[in-house]
C-alpha cells in the first residue's frame, strides 16, 4: 500500500479529480450544498478554462439536437450561477451579453446553418453596422442576441477560486492521479496519486469526479476522450471598437471590455498532446483576421497561447455515472466548457446530494451517458 495513506471517515470529502473550471464549479456548487471537498489538480494552469476564449453560444455556434438543448439550458442559468460566484468571491467574473454575429458569403449558406431560425438574419448594410469594418467578402449574416462571452481567462477562473477557498474547499495541486482503487464489486474505494514532493498516496473516499479534460482518458480508459490542441492569439484594439463578438468559419474574435480582443482558434486533432505554438497555426489566426475584420490586422498582438479541448466521438460531454459506483463524469466538453459549466455543475452536485433530477435533467443526463457509444 502506498505510504501516506489517508484514512476514510465518516465525513471523507468528495474528491474532484481536475482543478479547472469544471472541477472548481462543481467543488463550488458541492461546498454550498454543505459537502466537504477537495480538490486535486496537477497543474491548474494548463486547464481549458484558462485557455478557452469565453464565448457563450450554444445558437451562434450552430449546435443541435441535444447538445443544443444542453447548451440552452445551461446559457439559461448562467446568470444566476455568475451572481453565486460573484457574492462568494466578491470578485466580477465578466459576463456580458454582447450578442453574437455570425457572417455569411452566402443566403444559401446562411439559410444552411442548424440555428438559422433562432437568430435574426442580417443583409450587408445590417451587418456594417453590427460590425464596422468587416470583411468585404461578407454579405449577409445571422444575429445571435441571447448568445454572449465571459472573461474565463482574467475573471471567472479567479472569481471561482476564491469563491471556493471562502466555501472551504481544500486543495491539493501539484498531484497527479496515478489510479482509481476499487473493491470486488468495482465501487470505488480511493484514489492514488503521486504528490508534488513524489510521495504516494492513497486518498479513500466513495465519491469523485472525473474533471480531468482532455487528459480524463488516462485515469479512467473506458473515457472516450482525446485531446483536440487549439491555438490562439489576443490582441490589443481601441475601447468599444469592437462591439459584438464575430463568429466566422474557422476563427473567432471576442472584445473584452477594455478593447483586449481574444482570437480563436486552431482546431488540430492530430497534433494530440504536443504543446507549443506552431507557424502554421499562427498564420491560420492571422488569416481569419484579415478576412473578418481587416482593420484587427493592425492591432498590436498582446499574447499568444494554446490548449487542449477533450472531445468524444460526437463533441458532447460525459455526464453524470461513471463506469465505477461512486465515481461521476464531468468531461469531455470539447469546445463548449465555459458554456456547459454551470448546469454541468448543478446536476453534479444535485446527483451527489441525493437529489433526484426533473424530467428534463434526466433526459439530458441520460444523453450524455458515458456508454452511449456503444449502445449505438
Amino acid at each position: 500500500m502506498p505510504s501516506g495513506t489517508v484514512t476514510e471517515t465518516a465525513d471523507a470529502p468528495t474528491l474532484i479529480l481536475g482543478g479547472g473550471l469544471m472541477g472548481l464549479s462543481i467543488a463550488h456548487q458541492l461546498a454550498r450544498r454543505g459537502h466537504a471537498v477537495q480538490v486535486i489538480s496537477r497543474r491548474r494552469r494548463e486547464a481549458a478554462g484558462f485557455v478557452a476564449a469565453g464565448m457563450l453560444a450554444p445558437h451562434a455556434e450552430g449546435l443541435s439536437g441535444d447538445l443544443l438543448r444542453l447548451g440552452q439550458a445551461s446559457l439559461e442559468r448562467i446568470p444566476s450561477w455568475v451572481a453565486q460566484i460573484e457574492a462568494d468571491s466578491g470578485l466580477t467574473c465578466g459576463l456580458r451579453t454582447s450578442g453574437i454575429v455570425v457572417p455569411f458569403q452566402t443566403d444559401a449558406e446562411r439559410a444552411a446553418y442548424p440555428t438559422a431560425a433562432l437568430g435574426k438574419t442580417l443583409n450587408r448594410t445590417q451587418l456594417e453596422q453590427e460590425i464596422p469594418e468587416l470583411g468585404n467578402t461578407w454579405r449577409v449574416g445571422l444575429l445571435f442576441e441571447q448568445d454572449g462571452q465571459i472573461d474565463n481567462r482574467r475573471r471567472l477562473m479567479r472569481a471561482l477560486e476564491r469563491a471556493c477557498v471562502s466555501l472551504g474547499v481544500q486543495f491539493l495541486e501539484g498531484a497527479e492521479v496515478q489510479a482509481l482503487q476499487t473493491d470486488a464489486r468495482g465501487a470505488l474505494t480511493g484514489i492514488a496519486l503521486n504528490t508534488a514532493e513524489g510521495d504516494q498516496q492513497l486518498l479513500c473516499c466513495s465519491s469523485a469526479v472525473v474533471c480531468s479534460g482532455a487528459w480524463s482518458q488516462r485515469l479512467v480508459p473506458e473515457l472516450p476522450v482525446v485531446p483536440v490542441k487549439g491555438q490562439m492569439l489576443s490582441l490589443q484594439g481601441p475601447r468599444e471598437a469592437l462591439k459584438r463578438v464575430i463568429f466566422g468559419p474557422g476563427t473567432y474574435l471576442v472584445p473584452r471590455e477594455d478593447g483586449l480582443v481574444v482570437v480563436g482558434a486552431t482546431s488540430e486533432r492530430e497534433a494530440g498532446f504536443q504543446e507549443g505554438l506552431t507557424p502554421d497555426g499562427q498564420k491560420q489566426l492571422q488569416r481569419g483576421i484579415e478576412s473578418l475584420l481587416p482593420i484587427a490586422a493592425g492591432w498590436p498582438p498582446m499574447e499568444r497561447w494554446w490548449g487542449f479541448r477533450p472531445c468524444t466521438p460526437d463533441e458532447g460531454p460525459l455526464l453524470g455515472v461513471g463506469p465505477h459506483p461512486g465515481l461521476w463524469l464531468a468531461c469531455g466538453h470539447h469546445r463548449n466548457g465555459v458554456l456547459l459549466a454551470a448546469l454541468t455543475a448543478e446536476l453534479t452536485a444535485n446527483a451527489i446530494s441525493g437529489k433526484s433530477p426533473n424530467s428534463a435533467e434526466k433526459d439530458l443526463l441520460e444523453a450524455f451517458r458515458w456508454d452511449r457509444f456503444s449502445n449505438r
